[in-house]
């Protein structure tokens, strides 16, 4: 086959729309001044809308770390204890940056490949009323877990703890109401289920956090990633200059683009896509003897994490996938490596051509090496 791009089918960045790449082309605007507010204005209100919040809402330029150390560092103080909710690689990273900012992480376990249990959190903040914050990745990428924030946040409200959402890999691709849910503080990007281009990274803020910051007081946690910083220039100068920093105005740009399309489209079929991606892939890999990591009862429809064959390479089938078939795939994460692969189901990848090229590939590898697989004449 002729050498291309592949095709992105892992947990980010993911393959957009030529619109969406059309647009970052265009010259470059001025992040301030009256087209620039009516731009960032429509920007906003529409994520408002998919986060489902009438909270404050800053579109900090920056992965979606920054803006998760904005929201430890402006809501605590060193050595304040907050409660991370860890089941894999990246609970485990909320907990490493807890502790950057010299605060007494602890923290609510649960297997690999199983979510976050909220009577678990309940049942921390009942026993330790120090704890100053809760913690959760939506979405853990490494094992594809979904963990019930919905539970985890009420569990906290009950405690009067607020809430700091890991929503990077899952906002824009499930359901996820902040003010219903009564989440305090949700980030996510723009280079995930929003497929877009990497560099953005929206972040709400309730008023319990607000009042949180203020009780704090003073504290020295940096100027660019303190979230009054932004409340600053949004109020006082946001008849003109709306953010404190120059701002990736191309890539807010094709944002407007793509998120002008997902809100034609309406967020119930955008939704759906990806759900029956996962579906899709799921039944073809097990159609060819694959077992999933995580059973689908606690698997995002956004990602699909998978068992290797009993003596497979799967480092040596992504490559093949890469070399031959232009798909790209991710792999496991630290003592998974090697034994699991994961499958995105964002952007581009939730098509049923990414789907089936995906399956076909996967079904020639296992023929290569001399299995005798069922054909996927259905794609799965």
């Amino acid at each position: 086959m002729a050498t291309e791009r592949p095709k992105l089918m892992i947990p980010g960045p993911v393959d957009v729309d030529e619109d969406v790449l059309a647009a970052m082309s265009e010259p470059v605007r001025p992040h301030y001044g009256d087209e620039w507010l009516e731009i960032n204005h429509e920007v906003i209100a529409y994520l408002k809308q998919i986060f489902g919040t009438q909270n404050d809402l800053f579109m900090m330029a920056g992965p979606g770390s920054a803006a998760l150390d904005a929201a430890l560092g402006s809501l605590m103080q060193s050595g304040d204890k907050v409660l991370v909710a860890q089941n894999g690689f990246f609970g485990e990273r909320f907990v490493s940056l807890a502790r950057a900012y010299g605060l007494e992480a602890r923290s609510v376990t649960a297997p690999l490949g199983h979510p976050i249990e909220p009577e678990a959190i309940r049942r921390v903040l009942a026993a330790d009323p120090e704890v100053q914050a809760v913690a959760v990745v939506h979405l853990e990428t490494s094992t594809a877990v979904l963990n019930p924030v919905e539970g985890i946040a009420a569990a906290a409200r009950d405690f009067g703890v607020p809430v700091i959402v890991d929503a990077v890999s899952s906002l824009g691709g499930v359901p996820l109401l902040v003010d219903e849910w009564g989440v305090d503080v949700c980030v996510s990007v723009a280079n995930k289920c929003l497929a877009c281009p990497a560099g953005i990274a929206p972040i709400s803020v309730s008023q319990r956090a607000w009042d949180q910051i203020e009780r704090k007081g003073p504290r020295d946690h940096g100027w660019y990633l303190n979230l009054e910083t932004w409340k600053d220039y949004a109020d006082r100068w946001g008849f003109w200059h709306p953010t404190p920093t120059t701002m990736p105005t191309n890539v807010i740009y094709a944002l407007l683009v793509r998120l002008r399309r997902i809100m034609e489209q309406g967020l119930a079929e955008y939704y759906q896509r990806h759900v029956q991606a996962a579906q899709g892939v799921r039944a073809g890999l097990r159609r060819l003897g694959f077992e999933t990591f995580t059973a689908d009862e606690y698997s995002s429809p956004l990602l699909t994490a998978v068992w290797g064959l009993s003596g497979m390479d799967v480092e040596d089938m992504r490559r093949y996938l890469a070399e031959e078939w232009q798909i790209m795939v991710s792999g496991g994460l630290d003592k998974y490596r090697g034994r699991i692969f994961r499958v995105g189901h964002m952007g581009k990848a939730s098509s049923q051509e990414y789907v089936d090229q995906f399956l076909t590939g996967v079904e020639a590898y296992l023929r290569l090496q001399g299995l005798n697989v069922p054909p996927l004449q259905d794609g799965g």
